[in-house]
């Protein structure tokens, strides 16, 4: 006959789910002590396995399982700790109210609304800006490409950057002449269509 006290026991496999599960008594116990309120703690264990089945493998089967949870269920609490400090409970939402967050479409709506006023530029003013504004063209350049003064060109941008202010500024109305004629003021403008 064989004597059971006699023959060596064989090491008992390591098995990480059914190991975890035999914690979780002492998970809760512990995460009471810090949480002080049993929803609470059942909230950090919860957290604790989600951390742990996440992490298995940065788990060595070698080291022992009850101190690394601990230390998963420990860093848990104190990091929700930090986390509230900078939270604003906020039960009945007025907080929440007075919060405002500003529309994102408002850059393009701008953009709609520059480019309605850009069209009603003439088109000598539409192109020096779009030359030296847009394009980045000098006011030589510029002045070369529409075979005119590079003061004329000046002019032009000028009158431009104004007019579109003006209408930026919910005034409409033209302010004065817009034609590049040497014509002296008081005399009348002859456009040709």
């Amino acid at each position: 006959m064989h004597d059971i006290a006699q023959t060596p026991a064989a090491p008992v496999a390591f098995d990480f789910k059914r190991d975890l599960v035999a914690m979780l008594p002492h998970l809760r116990n512990f995460a009471r002590s810090l949480a002080r309120n049993p929803a609470r703690a059942d909230d950090l264990v919860q957290d604790c396995i989600v951390k742990a089945l996440a992490n298995i493998h940065r788990f060595d089967p070698e080291t022992r399982l009850r101190p690394w949870l601990f230390t998963i269920l420990r860093n848990t609490f104190y990091s929700d700790i930090r986390k509230r400090r900078r939270e604003v409970e906020d039960v009945d939402g007025a907080y929440a109210a007075r919060l405002s967050d500003p529309p994102r479409q408002n850059g393009k709506l701008d953009f709609e609304d520059f480019k309605v006023a850009f069209a009603k530029l003439p088109l000598e003013q539409r192109e020096a800006l779009t030359l030296v504004g847009a394009s980045g063209c000098s006011y030589i350049e510029a002045a070369s490409v529409c075979g005119c003064a590079v003061g004329t060109i000046k002019s032009r941008v000028n009158r431009g950057r104004r007019r579109l202010q003006a209408v930026f500024d919910g005034n409409d109305a033209p302010e004065g002449d817009d034609s590049d004629s040497g014509r002296q003021s008081g005399e009348p403008v002859a456009r040709v269509w």
